[in-house]
């Protein structure tokens, strides 16, 4: 006689895999198709307008190519004349000038203005106009700052020599011309900066900072031993994204000096454009690329590694 014992295991077997998610239910492969139909547009638009390009950058770069001909594999040769040419290192020290004054003035009038908004005032007007340089676009700020700060016309020169104090050549002058174009860009970055910091603010609980007022602690204080190491993931964040973003700067220097005066401003986006669509050098420009690919990459990882960006001490 048979036994009626073994008939449950099967649904005690499929109830086990479902407790423990190795079991596949029409829900989940819903979900997931609902996932993916949702992700499919940006990552269609990511391989067709990062992926591709990035690897077609790395091959042009290997290549001597114009747009009258057919590209030639030339190996490294792009590479042993980029590492010997002085305008590689001329746009190389501009840049990195322009991201020092960039970055450090923008960051700490971000940081600024994120603690008075926190402290003092959480006004949507506020906010909303401290973000309105940045949704001008950078060729109309860029053109209205040209014209502001004009040598003759303008009218911060006109009011410096109304007040009898000599006027400025803020982008025709060799030590002014990259000072001016960081100043642009901090006015009109500082705001969207300063909101992404307010919002790491408001994530920091009100109950520490009343703990140190109990113990004493000031205000000025409670921001150095609280404020700052608190916010140090989303300052990581802020940092590679506005370093990434000076990196690249580009349309402020085409709209105003064109890299000049002399090579005062020409910075390397600028001159990578001018060697691949002015000279027609794409394999050259190519490498310059890379380079700038590699030296991003470098510098976001290392600002990662010290900033911690992946650890916090709310935790």
């Amino acid at each position: 006689m048979t036994s009626t014992t073994a008939a449950p295991v099967a649904p005690k077997r499929r109830a086990k895999r479902q407790e423990s998610g190795s079991y596949s239910t029409p829900h989940n492969r819903k979900d997931l198709g609902t996932a993916l139909a949702f992700i499919a547009p940006a990552a269609l638009g990511f391989v067709v307008f990062f992926l591709i390009p990035t690897i077609r950058g790395f091959y042009f770069s290997l290549t001597q190519y114009n747009l009258l001909g057919s590209e030639k594999f030339i190996g490294f040769a792009n590479f042993q004349k980029l590492f010997g040419d002085p305008l590689f290192y001329n746009s190389l020290w501009v840049t990195v000038e322009y991201v020092v004054l960039n970055i450090a003035f923008q960051t700490v009038i971000a940081i600024g203005l994120a603690v008075l908004m926190h402290r003092l005032t959480q006004s949507t007007i506020l906010r909303g106009a401290l973000l309105l340089p940045w949704l001008i676009s950078n060729v109309i700020a860029a053109m209205i700052w040209f014209w502001l700060l004009d040598y003759q016309i303008g009218l911060i020169n006109m009011f410096l020599e109304w007040i009898h104090l000599p006027k400025v050549t803020f982008f025709g002058g060799d030590a002014t011309a990259i000072p001016t174009i960081a100043f642009v860009n901090v006015w009109r970055h500082m705001g969207y900066t300063a909101l992404l910091v307010f919002a790491g603010l408001q994530t920091i609980p009100t109950y520490v900072y009343e703990a140190a007022s109990l113990d004493g602690s000031s205000e000025w204080s409670s921001f150095w031993r609280i404020t700052m190491p608190l916010l140090r993931p989303v300052l990581a964040m802020v940092l590679v994204m506005t370093v990434t973003g000076s990196f690249q700067i580009f349309d402020t220097v085409s709209v105003t000096t064109r890299g000049g005066p002399v090579n005062a401003t020409r910075v390397i986006q600028y001159y990578i454009y001018q060697k691949g669509f002015a000279e027609g050098q794409f394999g050259y420009a190519s490498a310059l690329s890379v380079i700038l690919f590699l030296i991003l990459a470098i510098v976001a990882f290392v600002q990662m590694r010290l900033l911690r960006a992946d650890e916090s001490d709310l935790a």
